[in-house]
């Protein structure tokens, strides 16, 4: 329900008018706060700019009436408290040099999510572009919604998820973003640190192998329910690997993170005692088709953005990585692309031969040395 205590509205940017930026757009206007909504190219933005709200069904039905609906950086992020980046990760760096000359001290800078290093790599570019403002910039784990635009200004919400953690370049400010976002959300919780957010990203799991194991079906232009009909036992066992490797190169720095099951307990409750069958279980992904190309983000933007980082990071501490390997060059040939050349690897980060500490270090927010 709209929120009708306007001393307690907020002023909030949304980038991106896609699946997620619309849901989470409307969303936060049904709550009663006042919403920007910007979008690289003004095709995505007409059904909003004619309807002046977004119109929701699904988990939350309703009409979020939109302040602003924007192709200026400048207008989209004037005044506000949040900016929510809701773009596939190969926009993060493009947003970040748009927004460098605007920011002014206090915003807070929220990636949903950050896909695998992406609040490193806004760090990176805003440091480079010799921004003075005090901004806070923090990632998701994961996107809080399971969401698909329906129309120019309609979009389904199939399922909230429950636990998402958030963390910040600089550790100590957690709090400080975790209390804010409760304002609108409940569901963020504390997160230990960006790197567990960003070698917590489920999709980097889920996403390139299922579309590279499906990749006739999905040519072949067939309705299949992506998550439940798409993973077989076989398929399920490569999920299963790629998800220990995974697994295995958080542990090289020392941290423990959930599997890709915990996972899918934590964030929509659905258990089972094998992946498939947690998988299977999870209402939230009911009727969420598989994509109709392979020109596609779970493969364009995924492969290079998470798998990518993972396995740049595993080469760096001597971790194999033989089928997140595997994925990347399938990946790569399905689309005839090199998505290594354009990931997101360790030199690319400024990262690439620092140790354990040296992480550490830029997780809290102190220059390695």
């Amino acid at each position: 329900m709209p929120n009708s205590n306007q001393k307690t509205r907020s002023k909030i940017a949304v980038l991106g008018a896609g699946h997620g930026g619309l849901a989470m757009a409307g969303h936060l206007a049904l709550m009663g706060h006042r919403v920007n909504l910007f979008n690289r190219g003004e095709e995505r933005l007409w059904g909003v700019k004619s309807s002046g709200a977004v119109e929701i069904t699904g988990e939350v039905e309703g009409f979020g009436e939109i302040s602003l609906a924007t192709t200026s950086m400048k207008e989209a992020i004037k005044d506000v408290e949040l900016i929510m980046i809701v773009v596939p990760a190969f926009g993060h760096r493009w947003l970040a040099e748009q927004m460098a000359p605007h920011l002014v001290d206090g915003q807070h800078i929220v990636l949903h999510p950050g896909r695998t290093f992406g609040a490193l790599e806004v760090k990176q570019v805003l440091t480079s572009k010799n921004v003075a403002a005090d901004v806070t910039v923090s990632e998701a784990q994961t996107f809080i919604y399971a969401s698909r635009a329906t129309g120019p200004s309609q979009v389904h919400i199939f399922r909230i998820k429950h636990s998402i953690p958030v963390a910040t370049v600089r550790a100590h400010l957690i709090p400080n973003v975790i209390n804010k976002l409760r304002q609108f959300y409940p569901q963020f919780v504390p997160g230990d640190n960006i790197f567990k957010t960003s070698l917590e990203n489920i999709g980097s799991v889920f996403h390139p192998a299922l579309c590279v194991m499906n990749a006739g079906w999905i040519e072949h232009d067939v309705d299949f329910q992506f998550y439940h009909e798409g993973v077989t036992p076989s398929v399920s066992l490569i999920l299963e690997k790629i998800d220990e490797e995974r697994v295995r190169v958080a542990e090289a720095i020392g941290i423990r993170v959930i599997t890709a099951r915990q996972w899918l307990y934590m964030a929509y409750s659905s258990a089972g005692q094998t992946l498939i069958e947690a998988m299977r279980k999870n209402i939230g992904y009911r009727g969420i088709l598989a994509p109709r190309s392979l020109k596609m983000r779970y493969l364009e933007e995924d492969i290079p953005f998470s798998l990518v980082p993972i396995a740049s990071m595993g080469n760096m501490f001597s971790v194999n990585t033989p089928t997140i390997n595997s994925i990347i060059h399938l990946g790569s040939s399905l689309n005839s692309n090199d998505y290594w050349s354009q990931g997101r690897t360790v030199e690319k980060l400024g990262i690439s031969g620092m140790s354990v500490r040296e992480l550490r270090l830029i997780a809290i927010g102190e220059p390695a040395r």
